[in-house]
């Protein structure tokens, strides 16, 4: 195999250890909505990565590198999305008191499914990320067998980082102490998905 695994192992949990938006919305899923909400929002935000890393691996990571227009549409569409996340979380910190945690039925377990996979595939960083790791880090002409082997070392932190995020941040003693500062946390999340958002919107396009 012409690839170096372990490197790319590596790179993917430096990658992770940054914080970024998909990692926001399942720690606050989790504190405000429960395990099981959490645990929706991150299986959208891994499938959203698998469906980035496939096409990287099939070559169209290179293709929307050199299309500016499709990083540009991805782009405005994340930026609004964080804006309107950070609308959620300025509306819930404004509350006095804290909504009824959801039952977590199929159909609210399903919209924070559609969540995660919303905010990760209208996100511009799993883009460069994986169009650059398979350009850099994949030798062209590679087997499926070599491109399946890069995928699942990618697959396998980002699976155990964003379910570990909903099920530890979805603990009782962690949930209690949000209870006690809910509105200042959500003024917090606010704060932060609304200058992401803004950084994102109003971002240079790539030369």
């Amino acid at each position: 195999m012409d690839v170096n695994l372990l490197s790319i192992f590596a790179i993917a949990v430096v990658a992770l250890m940054v914080p970024g938006p998909a990692t926001l919305l399942i720690i606050g899923t989790a504190l405000s909505e429960g395990r099981r909400m959490a645990l929706a929002a991150a299986s959208g935000v891994v499938t959203g990565s698998l469906i980035w890393s496939g096409l990287a691996a099939l070559g169209m990571g290179a293709v929307m590198l050199a299309n500016a227009w499709v990083l540009e549409a991805v782009r405005v569409a994340g930026g609004l999305y964080l804006l309107y996340l950070a609308y959620r979380s300025a509306r819930s910190a404004l509350r006095r008191h804290a909504p009824t945690p959801l039952a977590g039925g199929g159909r609210s377990l399903r919209a924070g499914y559609w969540r995660g996979l919303g905010l990760h595939l209208s996100n511009p960083k799993p883009i460069l990320f994986f169009g650059s790791l398979f350009a850099l880090a994949v030798p062209p002409g590679a087997s499926a067998q070599t491109l399946l082997a890069v995928m699942a070392t990618v697959a396998a932190p980002t699976i155990a980082f964003f379910l570990g995020c909903a099920i530890a941040f979805s603990r009782r003693g962690v949930v209690r102490h949000y209870e006690r500062a809910r509105r200042w946390i959500e003024g917090t999340f606010a704060l932060i998905f609304g200058a992401i958002g803004l950084r994102v919107l109003f971002a240079r396009a790539p030369a």
